[in-house]
């Protein structure tokens, strides 16, 4: 498994646990807005970090941390994930997974086996949009059938919206509400302009969404979840 980068110590991805974050390298979307560009196109100056050394990190950890976070870049991409998720549970830490929600069939078998506590999906537009916006050829089908195996796997959950025009709108978010319907949470998060994967996106005016617009978003959304924050 490419292991592009970790966080030692983290309060805030993982609440309330403590936790590191280890984010695989490679992603299978192109979203103009990533903040960690590094890891989502790979290339000979990509970081690569052993298995062995994050398993002797965690071992030195395992009195001072609650969790481990598995982020991206995208997880589901990499064969090892299941293994790795089981030697992390063996160790005694909760798993926390951040997921593009691209590999549904991924997502069931950690969830079938017992391999993560806590799934965290971002939804970046309807599902039906995504191949205009996000630049690859995206499975909608797959998407919608992730989102259904989170809400009813009976594990801790979250959705996760970072909210730029056009991918955020009032229109998308009311075709997100009604997939999410039942969700425990879902979070509108401020985009950075800052250190993307595209600069250029934010060359045009508008982009990102404005204060009393997310407002409105978790408005409409609080209609359709447990809770809807932003962040």
């Amino acid at each position: 498994m490419h292991i592009g980068g970790l966080l030692k110590y983290s309060l805030i991805d993982y609440p309330p646990h403590i936790s590191c974050v280890i984010f695989t390298a490679g992603c299978n979307f192109r979203c103009p807005y990533c903040h960690n560009p590094e890891l989502a196109v790979t290339g000979p100056d990509t970081r690569h970090l052993s298995r062995n050394h994050i398993m002797d990190f965690l071992a030195s950890r395992q009195k001072y941390l609650d969790g481990a976070v598995i982020s991206g870049g995208e997880p589901s991409l990499h064969p090892e994930l299941a293994g790795f998720c089981a030697d992390l549970k063996s160790m005694g830490f909760l798993v926390k997974l951040d997921t593009n929600g691209s590999r549904p069939e991924v997502i069931q078998d950690l969830v079938k086996n017992s391999l993560v506590d806590y799934l965290a999906m971002d939804i970046k537009t309807d599902p039906e949009l995504y191949n205009q916006y996000i630049a690859v050829q995206a499975d909608a089908t797959a998407l919608r059938s992730s989102i259904q195996i989170i809400i009813e796997s009976g594990l801790a959950h979250e959705f996760r919206t970072t909210c730029v025009h056009p991918l955020t709108t009032r229109e998308t978010v009311k075709s997100m509400a009604k997939l999410v319907a039942g969700a425990d949470l879902h979070a509108f998060q401020h985009v950075q302009n800052k250190n993307v994967l595209d600069p250029s996106f934010f060359n045009d005016q508008g982009r990102v969404s404005s204060d009393a617009e997310m407002d409105e978003f978790q408005t409409l959304m609080a209609g359709y979840v447990k809770k809807a924050i932003i962040r």
